[in-house]
């Protein structure tokens, strides 16, 4: 029963990642944190839905996938003539669901408590995750966000590419479906960037993401 249970933690307990090479999401460009985008006295605010707003999340390693959501805790964002030009917005680590196993097996909670444990993300230290609006530009007629992530006690910033929809008093930000390193903000557990000899124990460092953030002006 203790080697099955053991089985079963570290084959969920896993951030956000591909289901197979095939279906991998492309990671976001991640440089060294920069200098947050300015609010300009003519810029309209915008208050974040959070009831409307979620982060998606696909964890894998090689015998299986689990996904999940968090939930967005508050967040602002400023918009000047129909562009965004700053913004942020926190995100409830403590929110962390899984949500391929139902919530009468006991099994959900103790996945769910392993991936909020220190081994993952830790979020009794850590009860938040932020991020930062630095930059958004047109390449390849794609707009790309670029922000500094915070989680843990790293920051970096990520580039990633969204789609920004503005109907009358109401803002949708949607990005693609992406990956981050998860080694780049210390999260550790399974990772072959930190542990040697893991065999076929080991979880991607990848870690797939989708946000869906829509806000109302304030």
């Amino acid at each position: 029963m203790k080697t099955k249970f053991f089985t079963i933690l570290t084959v969920v307990a896993m951030t956000f990642a591909f289901t197979s090479c095939k279906d991998k999401a492309q990671e976001a460009t991640t440089t060294e944190a920069e200098t947050a985008a300015e609010t300009t006295d003519v810029s309209t605010k915008y208050k974040v839905d959070t009831d409307a707003s979620s982060i998606t999340w696909k964890g894998h390693k090689p015998t299986g996938t689990h996904h999940g959501t968090i939930d967005i805790e508050n967040g602002v964002f400023t918009i000047h003539n129909g562009v965004l030009e700053s913004g942020t917005f926190l995100i409830d680590m403590n929110s962390i669901y899984v949500q391929d196993i139902p919530e009468d097996d006991e099994n959900h909670g103790k996945l769910t408590g392993h991936l909020k444990s220190p081994d993952f993300f830790d979020v009794e230290k850590y009860p938040a995750a932020a991020f930062e609006v630095t930059k958004l530009e047109t390449v390849d007629g794609k707009s790309m966000l670029s922000g500094n992530l915070k989680m843990k006690d790293v920051s970096n910033n990520i580039t990633i590419p969204v789609v920004i929809n503005q109907n009358g008093d109401s803002v949708a930000i949607t990005s693609e479906v992406f990956t981050i390193d998860r080694s780049k903000w210390n999260v550790k557990y399974g990772s072959k960037s930190f542990f040697d000899n893991l065999g076929d124990k080991f979880i991607n460092d990848g870690m797939e993401l989708k946000i869906d953030v829509k806000a109302t002006k304030s």
